[in-house]
């Protein structure tokens, strides 16, 4: 993800507001490596900013998700969360406590048949392991 400076820069670029509590969510996420979810960055939000919606949250995230800011990962249909590394990498999910974890990119390596590559050019990819951490 971009630096705040530049996340304005972008949001006033496509006429989006600019208001305290998106630039605190912009604070939260610059950084964060823990993969928040949505509940977790309004959580956090709510504290500098009581009367801040969960709305306002969730259609933040999803402006800087279509903006290619963030990475929104599904663990289940009840379950995103947001990456703000947006460079080439994988995850692994704890399905016991949903822990997340970064995989560098280059250790996986996807070998698509010729006849896909035929029909598609891909311009990126992503992969989740699963499987239990070891708190679990």
């Amino acid at each position: 993800m971009d630096t705040s400076e530049n996340l304005i820069e972008k949001f006033r670029s496509k006429s989006f507001k600019i208001t305290p509590q998106r630039l605190g969510i912009f604070k939260i996420l610059e950084g964060n490596l823990n993969h928040p979810s949505a509940e977790d960055i309004f959580d956090k939000i709510k504290k500098n900013y009581p009367t801040i919606s969960f709305t306002t949250v969730y259609k933040t995230l999803d402006i800087l998700e279509k903006m290619g800011e963030v990475l929104k990962i599904t663990i289940d249909d009840e379950r995103k969360h947001y990456d703000p590394n947006t460079e080439t990498h994988h995850h692994i999910i704890c399905l016991g406590c949903n822990k997340i974890s970064d995989v560098d990119g280059d250790s996986v390596s996807p070998e698509l048949p010729s006849e896909i590559l035929e029909e598609f050019t891909p311009s990126r990819y992503h992969v989740s392991f699963y499987g239990t951490c070891k708190d679990c």
